[in-house]
């Protein structure tokens, strides 16, 4: 470059060098004490300057990105779903920094908004994090760098910010930033510092300053700025704050259902000892008149009659309460379920019970499941003795039970072609003590589908139907096959 005399002034903000102030001159020049000492006095004044100039424009990135972190915190407040309160409004995690995409990964769930790896992929970056992380933040520009794995999605992923929310159970926002493909242009080969003389010696050697050399860099996104990363510190925090408070709530409600629990056994204790004993009193002393006197007319009869059918109806209601106080109560004990021998069992004693004329009963295939051998008989019993109850008035009255696989459930199905659900009453079907019109005539106290909708919650399976009016019902329920052992 024919320069022979160079004097530079360093610019530095934060610590680091941020730039130069070069000066060249191409016959030798000398640089008094003086010269020196306001030169260094003109980097010391801009340095400070440069430093509030930068914080200024990071201050306002800040301010910007804060106000989508406080509208997701409003949303978080009033919403019970943080998944949804976080991804599916019209702030979402997303719009926190100028990344391509963001993942929630959160209560065993992956939920990706705009550009992300898939969901495989997020899982293998999850357990790189937990694994290869201390803090509780993790950011980087160049990701493919440390996990090569990240190759394959650098165009959507080459930068990576990971804030957790629990490493034990591997919660955590991750946030990306994409390829960001860069030319430098090196006065020479940066890597070729040093050449090999005639005599095998490494030489130094001037890197052919006006020859350039092009370096494509590859894998590497923006770096995360100031704001974007205070931001995103801030997220984390109300996010936490948010889950912690709402697990309090969760405590305090717990705290409450024991006591209502408790409440419930004294209330059970009160059915069973106080209200049996009056009720057993006044159904002995109608049939003690009944059988007894001579002298009653028909009415009188008639009246005692009634009372005595009064008693025993309000003995069963009694029994239906307690049953459905029990399997509130009772914790499950899982083992594996014959059921074919249990359905065999529910029809066997609802033959010699209600002694159902004219019926065919039809048994399909039965694949065993995983659950309270006890409850679970008690589900098939109510949902069989409805069956057969509301479809005995059929000219042809038929009830099948069957079940099936279907990806990881096996769902069952109790058929028959009886009186129906009327479309208006479809979501109350399952509500205590409620009774359609059109059973009225038949038998019943409407706490049985209750108990049968309370002992699948138990089981964290579900139960639905499908029904036409004086067509008849299917009912389903469907257990998970993940604990079948």
């Amino acid at each position: 470059m024919g320069v022979a005399a160079s004097f530079s002034i360093s610019l530095i903000s934060h610590g680091e060098l941020w730039g130069l102030v070069a000066c060249h001159n191409y016959s030798p020049k000398f640089i008094d004490y003086k010269a020196r000492e306001a030169s260094k006095l003109i980097g010391q004044i801009l340095s400070p300057a440069l430093e509030y100039r930068i914080g200024e424009e990071e201050n306002d990135k800040f301010g910007l990105l804060n106000q989508s972190v406080n509208t997701l915190i409003k949303y978080v407040e009033k919403e019970s779903d943080i998944v949804s309160a976080l991804t599916a409004n019209a702030v979402t995690i997303n719009d926190v920094c100028s990344g391509s995409g963001a993942v929630l990964v959160f209560d065993n769930k992956i939920t990706s908004i705009g550009l992300t790896p898939n969901n495989d992929e997020v899982k293998e970056i999850v357990k790189w994090v937990i694994n290869n992380t201390q803090d509780m933040l993790f950011y980087t520009h160049r990701f493919p760098a440390i996990y090569p794995a990240a190759e394959k999605y650098s165009n959507i992923g080459s930068g990576l910010f990971a804030c957790i929310l629990s490493r034990e159970l591997s919660e955590m926002i991750l946030f990306f930033k994409p390829e960001q493909k860069q030319s430098i242009i090196w006065g020479g080969n940066p890597e070729k510092a040093v050449e090999v003389a005639s005599d095998g010696s490494l030489q130094l050697s001037p890197r052919k300053s006006f020859d350039k050399w092009t370096e494509i860099v590859r894998y590497s996104s923006a770096k995360w700025n100031q704001g974007e990363i205070a931001a995103l510190i801030n997220l984390r925090e109300q996010v936490i704050y948010q889950i912690t408070r709402k697990a309090n709530e969760i405590r305090q409600l717990n705290e409450r259902l024991k006591l209502a629990y408790e409440e419930l056994d004294t209330f059970s204790f009160t059915v069973s000892h106080d209200l049996r004993t009056p009720l057993s009193s006044i159904k002995s002393y109608a049939e003690l008149l009944l059988f007894t006197n001579e002298n009653l007319d028909d009415n009188a009869r008639k009246i005692l009659e009634r009372i005595n059918a009064c008693a025993d109806k309000m003995a069963l209601l009694i029994k239906e309460i307690l049953n459905y106080s029990s399997y509130t109560r009772n914790e499950i004990k899982l083992e594996k379920v014959n059921m074919k021998q249990l359905i065999e069992d529910v029809v066997t004693d609802i033959n010699e019970s209600l002694k159902p004329q004219n019926l065919e009963f039809v048994i399909g295939e039965t694949p065993d499941i995983f659950g309270d051998v006890v409850m679970i008989g008690q589900v098939f019993a109510n949902l069989v003795n409805n069956a057969v109850k509301y479809s005995s008035r059929a000219q042809n009255a038929s009830v099948k039970v069957e079940g099936y696989v279907s990806g990881n459930e096996t769902i069952y199905t109790v058929t028959d072609n009886g009186i129906g659900i009327d479309i208006k009453y479809h979501n109350r079907v399952f509500e205590l003590f409620k009774r359609m019109d059109n059973v009225k005539d038949f038998e019943g106290t409407g706490v049985g589908l209750a108990i049968v909708k309370r002992i699948m919650e138990k089981h964290k399976g579900r139960v639905w139907f499908e029904s036409q009016l004086d067509k008849g019902t299917v009912f389903y329920v469907s257990f998970k096959n993940d604990s079948i052992g």
